[in-house]
């Protein structure tokens, strides 16, 4: 890859403070007082930067567990701001959805990471957005290698050729989540934070959808498996609002950005949720999202293998797109893409071991 790249970890230590990892494998706590009333650039030494000779490495310790990490890679410099946040410093990260950000002319992406006593969890995430070809690998306790290839160089070019290719079928303005910098596609945003704008788009994408699936499941039985303790539950729709067996409340109509961000209306869960409550959310919105709920065989949730999921309109195009472009279909593209059958593919692309040994990130494909 050419021109110079960075790489920035960000994350919590274990008391739960935010941190930089600096080049020298150190903690770097930014500094915010009550004075802190907006949010200050954070000048120290956190920019890792890294050899782009082809195949070359860069190797990194961390001194410490992290938790909610991020390592960013950069074609170029992010800014980071420290703030005040009532009771200790808080963080500003670059936006990817906002155009005055000043990190958004970059072209920038993320590996999310928690390694803590318990082990190392890493994913790529596309929930949010698609930008820098990234992949990675973990070479866990037993000495097995494992590799998740992400999206490969050129790859937001050819899911910006497919979305436009989806709008001028559907007539949804999905080349809209496509952003351009000085040289061409820059990054893909998803449709959930390009709704968040208040712009109305998507307004009446999954409204025939949701009225279908009411109408059958006032007639028919949705099972879904909580692939917990309590089972496989039975589900109705009752006065327009779906309920399930054992669940502490139904489930209204859901709107567009109910489903695309999977975390609003009917989705969003409360602190007084029963289990049964917490393990059909994730698995009624992600057949919402994947378009499988008036399949035969949909009735049952999670239950058609990954190869049926983005065949029947409308789905998340986004969702579907990524996938697509995706050499091996893995990477979390929607909040619960790690919903999935028993015994079935993980699409959301998570690495994870007990006693890992070693997490690789390719930057610039696999």
């Amino acid at each position: 890859m050419g021109g110079a790249v960075n790489a920035y970890i960000t994350g919590l230590d274990p008391s739960g403070r935010i941190v930089f990892v600096q080049p020298n494998g150190q903690f770097f706590y930014p500094y915010a007082d009550a004075s802190y009333t907006a949010p200050r650039e954070v000048f120290a030494n956190i920019a890792i930067p890294l050899n782009t000779v082809r195949g070359g490495t860069t190797r990194i310790v961390l001194p410490n567990y992290i938790s909610a990490s991020r390592v960013w890679f950069a074609q170029g410099n992010l800014k980071f701001y420290s703030v005040w946040a009532g009771n200790g410093p808080g963080s500003v990260q670059p936006s990817f959805a906002n155009p005055r950000d000043p990190s958004a002319g970059i072209n920038w992406g993320f590996v999310e990471l928690t390694n803590n006593a318990g082990g190392l969890y890493a994913n790529l995430s596309y929930v949010d957005f698609v930008g820098l070809s990234l992949g990675m690998s973990m070479q866990g306790g037993n000495g097995q290698t494992r590799v998740v290839r992400g999206i490969p160089p050129g790859g937001v070019s050819g899911i910006c050729s497919l979305l436009a290719e989806q709008q001028s079928r559907d007539g949804q303005p999905w080349s809209s989540l496509c952003q351009s910098g000085s040289n061409g596609p820059l990054r893909v945003v998803a449709p959930f934070p390009y709704q968040a704008s208040g712009n109305g788009a998507f307004g009446n994408y999954w409204t025939d959808y949701v009225n279908q699936v009411w109408s059958r499941y006032t007639q028919n039985t949705l099972t879904i498996d909580t692939q917990s303790g309590a089972g496989k539950v039975a589900c109705r729709v009752n006065n327009n609002v779906l309920t399930c067996a054992g669940d502490n409340r139904g489930y209204a109509k859901p709107t567009a950005g109910d489903i695309f961000g999977c975390n609003s209306g009917p989705f969003a869960i409360q602190g007084s949720d029963n289990g049964v409550h917490r393990a059909v959310v994730p698995r009624l919105c992600a057949a919402f999202n994947r378009g499988t709920l008036l399949y035969d065989g949909g009735n049952i949730q999670p239950n058609l293998p990954a190869d049926r999921y983005y065949k029947t309109r409308p789905n998340n195009r986004y969702s579907g797109i990524v996938h697509q472009k995706e050499p091996d279909k893995k990477g979390y593209a929607f909040s619960y893409d790690d919903v999935n059958p028993t015994g079935g593919v993980d699409q959301s692309g998570t690495l994870a071991d007990g006693n890992p040994q070693l997490l690789s990130i390719f930057v610039g494909g696999t």
